[in-house]
């Protein structure tokens, strides 16, 4: 007897596809250099260094307006064989302030977070890249990678930073994240293909890891503090690691090329990633061991780097275009 299986039984379900807003960023006249956004998920803003325009622009998610502080140092530069403005290019929330680093000077910036208002700068000895707060010890952590180091900042007195110490490397940090129940701080050495965890308290490298991802080395990083789960971002996909176990790789997910930096929603175990040469921002869930698309994007050229909200709703750099493109939460 011949049985005919039904073809809902096997065919595939492809992940719903989320939609996708643009908002050019005040004062975007042709591409503006995008990389690192901040999203402060308790009071609903996103933050976005803006390059070139000298400004960074704050995002109101309830009411969608964009609050522009203006004020911060800009150079033409050279990279990658092309010239480009530089300006602020990173953030992270702190304690009142949110801290803005900037690739024309050297500087890290304190902002006051209610009245939006560039307060004190500090020059730092070698260009900032990922800037990360750490509250139990009151300090901003920035990866320099030009001198192969980690330059630890002073902030208990939280509108002027200073320099506290530098932690020596031995290769290019590139992204950052920070457990603050385990006292770790984690970035990437790009060029070494490796995932290195550091104590906050003594400045010292405690684990070194291989980070899975070839001769390209990581990008961004992504943490979930409570099950232990590391998420690595390659240029084509992403890798779980077990904090548990020594940083073994539970799982990979690959996403299309031209990934940089990461995110993840605890609440709802999703990583984001966001592949600018691919065109596309994935969603996925993550479990132990396994990570599952659940929704996808299509994004610009170019559109390296994610944040998202306590609602899952993600925020991406589209540089080419001088905006950010807001895409809805997956349902």
């Amino acid at each position: 007897m011949r049985y005919l299986i039904p073809l809902f039984a096997i065919a595939a379900v492809a992940a719903p596809q989320l939609t996708v807003k643009s908002l050019p960023l005040p004062g975007a006249t042709g591409p503006v250099s995008l990389d690192y956004l901040a999203c402060d998920r308790a009071k609903g803003k996103v933050w976005i260094p803006a390059g070139g325009t000298g400004s960074v622009d704050v995002l109101d998610k309830a009411t969608g307006a964009l609050k522009r502080i203006e004020g911060f140092a800009t150079v033409e530069k050279e990279a990658h064989g092309a010239k480009r403005m530089m300006g602020p290019s990173s953030a992270t929330i702190g304690a009142g302030f949110v801290y803005v680093g900037n690739r024309a000077n050297s500087a890290v910036c304190a902002v006051d977070a209610e009245k939006l208002v560039l307060g004190a700068c500090l020059e730092l000895p070698s260009s900032p890249d990922g800037l990360q707060y750490v509250a139990a010890t009151r300090e901003v952590w920035v990866t320099t990678p030009r001198d192969l180091s980690l330059t630890i900042l002073d902030a208990s007195s939280p509108a002027k930073l200073s320099i506290k110490t530098k932690v020596a490397l031995d290769g290019e940090p590139e992204g950052y994240g920070i457990d603050e129940k385990r006292g770790l701080f984690f970035t990437n050495l790009e060029d070494k293909n490796k995932t290195l965890a550091v104590d906050v308290k003594t400045r010292k490298v405690v684990s070194t890891w291989d980070a899975g991802c070839g001769a390209e080395g990581p990008r961004g990083l992504a943490l979930d503090p409570v099950r232990g789960w590391l998420f690595v971002a390659c240029t084509d996909g992403l890798n779980q690691l077990d904090l548990a176990h020594d940083g073994a790789r539970l799982a990979r997910l690959d996403t299309g090329a031209g990934v940089d930096n990461i995110d993840y929603l605890e609440a709802k175990q999703l990583v984001f990633v966001a592949a600018g040469k691919a065109e596309k921002l994935t969603v996925a869930h993550a479990e132990a061991g396994k990570l599952t698309v659940v929704a996808t994007a299509p994004i610009g050229s170019g559109a390296r780097t994610v944040v998202v909200d306590s609602a899952g709703a993600g925020y991406v750099v589209d540089p080419a275009k001088g905006q950010i493109l807001l895409v809805s939460a997956p349902p």
